[in-house]
This record gives C-alpha cells, sequence and structure tokens, in this order.
C-alpha cells in the first residue's frame, strides 16, 4: 500500500507551482505600484473610524507574510494527514472565493493587527523581504505540500494543507490590495 505522503497527486504540479509563484510576484508588484507613490497625507488617511489607513494595510502585509509562511512550515512539521484529499481536495476555490469577497469584513488576529508605528520605507522593505522568502520557498520546495495539514482559525475555511496555506498568501495581498483601491475612492482622500 502506497504511503500518502508518497503518492504522486501530493506534490505540487508545475501548474501549481507556476500559479502560486505568479501571483506571489504578481501582488508583490501591486503592493509596490499601489503603495510607493503614496504620500504622508495618503499613508495615514483612515476612510472612517476603526478602518485601516493605506499605512496600516501595508504594515499588515509584511508581519502578516511571515505569519502565513509559518502556517506552512507548521504544516509540514506535522505528520503526513491520511485523509488529506478529503478534507482540502476542494479548498482551492473556496479560499479564492471567501478571500475575494470584500462584503464580508473580517479582523485580523490580534498578533498581525498593525501598530501604526512602521513608516512607510521600513513597511515595503519588510514585506518585499518576508515575499522574498515565500516565492523562493515556493520556487524550491520538492515537499508534497497537500498531504501535511494545519487547521485554520476560521471555522468556515477549516483544514489547509500547505500548498493551500501557500495560495493563501497572494490571495490575502489580494484583498488587501482591493481595500487600498475602496480607500483611494472615499470622499476626503486626500490629494
Amino acid at each position: 500500500m502506497m504511503n500518502e505522503a508518497e503518492r504522486p497527486d501530493s506534490y505540487l504540479t508545475d501548474e501549481e507551482r507556476a500559479r502560486v509563484v505568479y501571483l506571489l510576484q504578481q501582488t508583490c508588484d501591486d503592493v509596490l505600484t499601489a503603495v510607493q507613490p503614496v504620500n504622508a497625507a495618503q499613508w495615514g488617511f483612515r476612510p472612517g473610524a476603526g478602518r485601516w489607513s493605506i499605512g496600516l494595510i501595508a504594515e499588515h502585509l509584511g508581519v502578516v507574510e511571515r505569519r502565513l509562511l509559518r502556517q506552512v512550515e507548521r504544516a509540514l512539521d506535522a505528520k503526513p494527514n491520511r485523509s488529506w484529499l478529503l478534507e482540502t481536495g476542494e479548498k482551492d476555490e473556496l479560499i479564492v472565493r471567501l478571500l475575494a469577497d470584500r462584503s464580508d469584513k473580517r479582523d485580523a488576529p490580534p498578533a498581525v493587527v498593525p501598530t501604526g508605528s512602521v513608516d512607510k520605507e521600513t513597511a515595503l522593505r519588510v514585506f518585499r523581504e518576508r515575499r522574498v522568502q515565500s516565492i523562493a520557498f515556493a520556487e524550491t520546495t520538492t515537499d508534497p505540500l497537500k498531504t501535511h495539514t494545519l487547521d485554520h482559525h476560521r471555522t468556515d475555511v477549516g483544514t489547509l494543507n500547505a500548498y493551500q496555506w501557500m495560495l493563501y498568501i497572494p490571495l490575502h495581498t489580494r484583498r488587501h490590495l482591493k481595500q487600498i483601491a475602496e480607500i483611494r475612492t472615499t470622499s476626503g482622500y486626500p490629494d
């Protein structure tokens, strides 16, 4: 009987690797394009009480990048999940759909809530450095990512495999890029 970790379908296909690497690179470029030209007033502008500014989002993206890559590592540290296909087989499209839906506002876990004490240069440097690490991992890993799983803290997401945690990184970034676009169209956004 074949060990679950040795199943050919537990490894990334060339298409899956290309997809996640492309999304990681594209969303990194998109963040830099969206945030680099922001001036000080735009950086700190909040579109409403309790809402995040572009600066807070940029800070959050750098913090959460490391945390999400750590989720991949934690999944890989766990023993292979014999039920991985049953538990995670349909989750790729679920996380695409959930993260794309900005009508469902979500609070960030306390560990990744931005403090507002990070300047633009630092926020973008941290984000770039951490994204480089994520891309390098995605480009080079030879681990059977799909057979290693870790539960998401949100019950509507449930168990994700390590590949899905990798995919989560740029999809989460894309969600915040939409938020940045929304801020720019808010009444009172500074010139």
